[in-house]
């Protein structure tokens, strides 16, 4: 059962009644194959495992209530997946008017020659993307997030977030300036400061 697709495990859970073990197993594969994805999508956004934990939980929830009406020809599973958690992130910030912070990590010794100097260089490098995205127009950056940290298509980000291939590629483009501008501007004052 491994090896089917998508859409053959889609169909076995929707058949639930007739095969309900084929149907528990089957939405035990979707689950495994995309829960990783959407809790890492959820966790960049958030910036807060609990909560991108508790949201992932929920985006299976409601794919479970929506798989009876849902059909592959009109928007591939995995894009219907990202687009019942950007709805759930939508909502999750209307309801608690969260804000987009990701504030930089600290530093509570000085590392050594144990790897850890790299470690914090590689999450300082996190964080600045992270601050540096936050800076840019939000439907640029959701492409980006999109695009280069969810590894969709551009025919799926634009299934996900409702626009055209076009519509979805200008934004890329756009942003990945706007980013590169922003990065740079940062690497700027941290150089001035040091």
């Amino acid at each position: 059962m491994e090896n089917l697709s998508n859409a053959e495990l889609v169909n076995l859970v929707k058949d639930g009644h007739n095969a309900p073990n084929k149907s528990r197993d089957a939405l035990g594969i979707l689950y495994d194959r995309h829960q990783a994805q959407i809790f890492h999508y959820l966790m960049f956004r958030l910036n807060n495992q609990q909560q991108a934990e508790d949201l992932t939980g929920e985006v299976f929830v409601r794919m479970l209530k929506a798989l009876p009406g849902y059909q592959e020809r009109k928007i591939p599973f995995e894009a219907w997946l990202y687009r019942i958690a950007r709805n759930l992130l939508i909502d999750e910030y209307r309801k608690e008017r969260l804000r987009w912070s990701f504030p930089l990590h600290e530093m509570d010794h000085i590392p050594g020659d144990d790897g850890g100097h790299e470690k914090f260089e590689a999450e300082w490098t996190i964080d600045s993307v992270r601050q540096a995205l936050l800076q840019i127009e939000p439907s640029q950056r959701e492409v980006i997030e999109l695009r280069f940290l969810m590894g969709l298509s551009a025919k799926d980000a634009a299934l996900v977030l409702d626009k055209t291939v076009h519509a979805v590629k200008a934004l890329q483009h756009r942003g990945l300036q706007n980013l590169r501008l922003k990065i740079q501007e940062m690497e700027g004052r941290a150089n001035e400061q040091s």
